[in-house]
């Protein structure tokens, strides 16, 4: 048996931890702005697939959690919905960047949001403790709808029972923040119409429910880097815009970008501070985001005064 090196200054080897700590340090300032207020973070894209970034997504809202922040996770369900639709043998169909929903596919949206996905991620959340409760637009009338008809070239189209938010109710999930949970809300509502339920836009929903709740932040996690400069023709991501600036792009967005887009617009003019879109397919993409200088995705923020035309 050799003998220890006793060339190695005392204390020496615990030096190997420094970086991590000089990590811890330079957070310091984003948990000091950030402890105590909201942050609405809708969950979709390769995000809600791939187990890795699953498994990442949830250790990142337990952190924040635990960083004394009070994170609401809003989550829609849009690769497994397709997948339950194709064993039922109905054809999915979108419009206007929504899917048109009819009665047997509300059935599935409904079984499918509410009972598998909503269920794994509030697994993957209590994995760290006793953390996270599920609930529905449904629940406490937390989310009500009437039904929605998109205006497509001019006209009014029906695209089934597809909702469009008339009220939100935060009490439920106020009471679940004041006692230390993490609510975990799927994108469904019911009609004070016809009680009929409705499937709503999750990008829509956590935009909503941001605004209600008076958070500091909305992040909603896709499958770009962002919003691009000039699709397809650059790959430049813009990093900060205004809400006029946002304004002006949206007619010439990607359809499945608006919902996203419209959701960050209604957000901060109505009282959030950020909202930002951001790559879920990047490991810990949430923390890079929101405790670094370094933001991965694109920051919409408020108009300055006298900025809006």
């Amino acid at each position: 048996m050799s003998e220890p090196d006793k060339t190695v200054q005392p204390g020496a080897r615990k030096h190997t931890a420094l970086p991590k700590a000089q990590t811890l340090i330079e957070a310091l300032p984003w948990l000091t702005r950030h402890h105590g207020k909201t942050v609405v973070i809708k969950f979709g894209g390769n995000a809600m697939i791939d187990e890795e970034l699953k498994a990442a997504f949830a250790q990142d809202v337990v952190f924040l959690h635990h960083a004394g922040l009070k994170p609401v996770v809003v989550h829609g369900g849009g690769p497994q919905i397709s997948k339950a639709l194709d064993r039922h043998g109905i054809v999915s169909e979108f419009k206007a960047g929504l899917r048109v929903t009819t009665e047997d596919a509300m059935d599935v949206v409904r079984m499918v949001l509410a009972g598998q996905v909503q269920r794994e991620l509030v697994g993957l959340l209590n994995q760290h403790g006793p953390l996270a409760v599920g609930l529905t637009g449904e629940d406490a009338h937390t989310i009500t709808a009437t039904k929605h008809r998109p205006r497509i070239e001019g006209e009014l189209v029906d695209i089934g029972r597809v909702g469009e938010i008339t009220e939100i109710d935060t009490g439920a999930i106020e009471a679940l923040l004041a006692d230390g949970r993490i609510p975990v809300v799927s994108s469904i509502a019911r009609s004070q119409d016809d009680h009929h339920v409705y499937n709503v836009n999750a990008d829509t929903a956590a935009a909503a429910l941001a605004a209600a709740l008076d958070a500091e932040t909305l992040m909603v996690l896709t499958d770009v880097e962002g919003l691009y400069e000039d699709w397809p023709h650059s790959d430049e991501v813009i990093s900060r815009l205004t809400a006029t600036e946002l304004e002006k792009l949206l007619p010439d967005l990607a359809s499945g970008m608006v919902p996203k887009m419209e959701g960050c617009l209604h957000a901060v003019r109505n009282g959030v501070h950020t909202a930002r879109v951001i790559d879920g397919r990047v490991q810990h993409s949430i923390l890079l985001e929101i405790f670094t200088d370094e933001g991965i995705g694109t920051m919409v923020v408020a108009d300055a005064e006298g900025e809006t035309d």
